[in-house]
């Protein structure tokens, strides 16, 4: 008897590493695929700047005059401070944002997609709000809040607040009717209605939420920052428009290109710990 169990393990040991050996040779697969996508368009924008001379200096940087201009930036500083600097005041708002964002939307999504009559009390003003671009509220943030980065942290909950809510209604929506019927019949708290049964359920469309969310934050902040600002990558990139620099305008965007790719691997690092704490959210 204590053979066939040791046999068992052992095969369900070999069976997890063989599963473990298939996820590391996709992801160096990948890996692999994703640097040769890079290291393609960094030729192609070599030979259409640089070597062919296709495109114009004064349309698109080549990869020198962007490294001079990056060189510039971090050194001396662009638009009255370093890069750092602009790149952390950008990051820290789009934190803030996007933080109250998600702790005002994600619940009243989860209470609206369990509860009906909230959902009849709340929807009819939320659909108003719902198609509004988040830009428009630009004008209204810089009235009520002046052309500080209180105005500029309003758009960008704005920006980041309707994703959340839409994907947490849709994730409490899209859970089993069963379930709800078999916990009200155990007569489960409510509270552990929502731990055990409405989180896990609808994690999944909740952290899809997020991650348009967090999109939603970058773009709108960087248009934000293009009206009123004196710091931010938005700045800039207006600076730079104003100075006609392709160069520091390409930094501009491929710093918020890092930063929106950072800010997404970290979500994504919370999203597979929360994952592992409620395993029922990956069904």
């Amino acid at each position: 008897m204590a053979s066939d169990t040791d046999a068992t393990r052992a095969g369900k040991g070999l069976r997890s590493k063989a599963r473990s050996g298939r996820r590391k040779r996709l992801l160096s697969q990948k890996a692999r695929i994703s640097l040769i996508s890079v290291g393609c368009v960094l030729l192609l924008w070599f030979a259409a700047t640089s070597w062919l001379q296709l495109i114009p200096a004064g349309r698109f940087p080549s990869p020198a005059e962007f490294w001079a201009a990056l060189r510039q930036s971090l050194v001396s500083g662009y638009a009255g401070a370093p890069l750092a600097e602009h790149a952390w005041h950008s990051l820290r708002l789009v934190a803030i944002g996007f933080v109250c964002a998600t702790l005002a939307g994600v619940p009243l999504g989860l209470l609206m997609g369990y509860n009906r009559t909230a959902e009849a009390l709340i929807s009819p003003v939320f659909s108003l709000i719902r198609p509004i671009p988040p830009l428009a509220w630009i004008p209204l943030a810089i009235l009520w809040l002046g052309l500080g980065d209180a105005a500029k942290v309003l758009v960008i909950w704005f920006a980041a607040f309707v994703p959340s809510v839409i994907n947490a209604h849709t994730g409490v929506r899209g859970i089993d009717g069963g379930l709800f019927a078999a916990a009200r019949m155990l007569g489960v708290p409510r509270l552990r209605m929502v731990s055990e049964v409405i989180l896990p359920g609808a994690l999944p469309m909740i952290f899809t939420g997020l991650r348009l969310s967090l999109q939603a934050a970058w773009t709108t902040l960087v248009a934000a920052e293009l009206v009123g600002a004196l710091m931010g990558v938005g700045f800039i990139l207006n600076v730079a428009q104003q100075d006609i620099y392709p160069s520091m305008i390409l930094v501009g965007m491929v710093t918020v290109g890092l930063l929106g790719w950072l800010t997404t691997k970290g979500l994504v690092m919370v999203e597979q710990a929360a994952l592992a704490r409620w395993p029922q959210g990956r069904s």
